[in-house]
């Protein structure tokens, strides 16, 4: 038996032992000392919320698998795939504890009080959302860590091997995501408590893919063929309103319940899509290409990116700024990105790590008290400089960690395992050397 098939044994024979004797080895001590009254109205959009973010995920495999080539539609999707699979187990493991355990310094949690989601049941609730379960929090910030990873796949597409991703994903999780989430949405964590805003992971989902993703076309280099024709220009219309409709649970979600905030979220979620998928195709038509279904797509998803740390926190006026405003830039950054030098396949650093950054700088502008009573310190617009300053060194210090955090990891997985495929499989295609399958 190789070396790859026995770790993975005792992998899978590990989780099945823990799981089996998770209530004798860990102590749940999740029971209140007096009954918490749930609201039943924010459970149920809760509930629907974490669905709808959940869809996002396939909907990003169409998105990404119409754009690549045809030898590697099935793997391209699969990745997105196997992230709601890999992260899902990690996440119950290990992941959520780092993420929203007792904090560290500010910096990571403490995961051992909440193993095996040990202490995270249906009768105690998250601090910062006491009128659903616990267990429902959980889950709802579960499906935020499947999606991180799975948009990284983009830059790399079309020539890592299948089993490396895998490795890496996990990797990422646990070094990478898991601090992010804790600093920027625990109470307790260092970008939390210096005021950063950002309602539903600017830094934490958009940021973090976008340097990531960076990182890995660094690291693996171009493919042998660069440019090739969208295998289903279909699929990445599809992906884009499957993204679009599980963006509401992504956002309005992030106001934690059926309330006025999550009104206003899903109002400024859906106008700045719509006014960057129009200020993409105006400005392509204005640079004299053709208004194509491809950019309505990307300008939609950039201007979805964008509003995501901005959604709970400014007016929808300020909402089609924004997405205005980042699809320019996103637009631009496409077109100067050095693409005979660096291969990001699928335009992830230019499209999510741009329109993450501009997405924070224009909260730290327009984020407004009026919109959001939690607000302390306003928007450069208002006339407070204070939120725009700490915007701005979470910007920075959010690329520099996840670049220089993520580039060591595929070093350490290419050890491990190779990253790339060969010259001879990536010319015959991901799907039929990695899978066995083909469209």
């Amino acid at each position: 038996m190789s070396t790859r098939k026995i770790v993975l044994s005792v992998i899978l024979t590990t989780i099945l032992i823990l799981t089996f004797f998770s209530n004798l080895i860990f102590t749940n001590n999740s029971t209140p000392t007096s009954v918490v009254k749930f609201d039943t109205g924010d459970m149920a959009w809760m509930i629907v919320a974490t669905a709808l973010v959940l869809l996002m995920t396939p909907g990003l495999g169409f998105f990404y698998g119409g754009m690549v080539g045809k030898k590697n539609v099935i793997s391209t999707m699969l990745q997105s795939f196997m992230a709601m699979v890999i992260v899902s187990i990690l996440w119950i493991v290990i992941a959520y504890g780092l993420c929203f355990g007792p904090s560290i310094g500010g910096f990571i949690g403490n995961p051992i009080p909440n193993l095996f989601f040990n202490n995270v049941g249906t009768s105690t609730t998250w601090s910062l959302a006491p009128t659903i379960p616990l267990l429902l929090f959980a889950l709802f910030q579960a499906k935020f860590a499947i999606i991180t990873p799975a948009l990284i796949t983009g830059a790399f597409a079309e020539r890592i091997r299948f089993w490396a991703y895998l490795l890496f994903m996990v990797l990422f999780i646990l070094f990478v995501y898991a601090p992010l989430a804790h600093c920027t949405w625990h109470p307790d964590g260092v970008f939390f408590k210096m005021g950063v805003l950002d309602f539903a992971g600017g830094t934490v989902v958009h940021m973090s893919a976008g340097w990531a993703a960076l990182a890995g076309a660094m690291f693996l280099g171009k493919r042998k063929v660069q440019k090739t024709n969208p295998a289903r220009i279909t699929y990445v219309l599809l992906g884009t309103g499957l993204l679009w409709f599980g963006w509401f649970g992504f956002n309005a979600g992030s106001a934690m319940g059926a309330n006025s905030l999550a009104v206003q979220a899903l109002a400024t979620t859906t106008v700045a899509a719509a006014a960057a998928a129009m200020a993409w195709v105006f400005f392509d038509k204005i640079l004299g290409h053709k208004l194509s279904a491809m950019g309505a797509c990307i300008g939609a998803v950039v201007g979805l990116v964008a509003i995501t740390p901005a959604a709970g926190y400014v007016s929808i006026p300020h909402a089609i700024t924004i997405g205005i405003i980042a699809s320019i830039v996103s637009n631009f950054a496409v077109s100067k990105f050095p693409k005979g030098k660096i291969d990001d396949a699928l335009d992830v650093f230019a499209c999510h790590g741009v329109g993450g950054m501009t997405g924070m700088v224009l909260t730290g502008v327009f984020a407004s008290k009026a919109i959001n009573p939690a607000v302390v310190d306003q928007g450069l617009l208002f006339g407070e400089t204070k939120l725009f300053t700490n915007q701005l060194i979470a910007l920075v210090c959010v690329s520099i960690f996840a670049f220089t955090a993520s580039y060591p990891l595929f070093y350490i997985v290419n050890k491990i395992t190779p990253l790339r495929v060969s010259e001879d499989k990536e010319e015959l295609g991901l799907d039929i050397t990695q899978h066995g399958e083909y469209l």
